[in-house]
């Protein structure tokens, strides 16, 4: 074998370990970055299914024990908040079931205490939250 079919051989095997090593870094990259938005969105979801819980407990504390201190509305208020903040960090989907949560809670939260619809109404909502993350978090790669 000459002298210039070697170089040849070995700039071929260069540009070609170059190629797979690019192709490689980039994946890795790509999948890093993947994982990383996954796992936000992941802690969002479950941030939010927490306060769900809360604000759910919240409305039957403050509908069918009367306790307007545990069943305070501003407590509903930062978890509805924090709800429609984290949902910031999911999809389209999720953000509007969480707008739609806030709006439901700011039209029916002063008559959480004595209507039974206004509580049917908000803890539909809260169900659509719950069912949009559900669906969210069996979608992530």
């Amino acid at each position: 074998m000459k002298i210039s079919e070697k170089i040849r051989l070995y700039q071929i095997s260069l540009i070609a370990s170059m190629l797979f090593a690019f192709i490689g870094f980039a994946y890795n990259a790509w999948r890093l970055e993947v994982s990383e938005q996954n796992n936000n969105i992941r802690t969002a979801c479950f941030e939010m299914l927490k306060e769900l819980a809360q604000l759910e407990q919240l409305i039957y504390v403050a509908h069918y024990d009367q306790n307007k201190t545990e069943g305070s509305p501003r407590k509903g208020w930062i978890s509805v908040g924090l709800i429609n903040d984290f949902s910031y960090l999911t999809n389209g989907n999720l953000q509007q079931s969480a707008r739609t949560l806030k709006t439901t809670w700011n039209d029916n939260w002063q008559n959480i205490y004595a209507s039974t619809q206004a509580v049917d109404l908000v803890v539909k909502d809260i169900d659509s939250v719950r069912s949009e993350i559900k669906l969210l978090l069996n979608d992530l790669e």
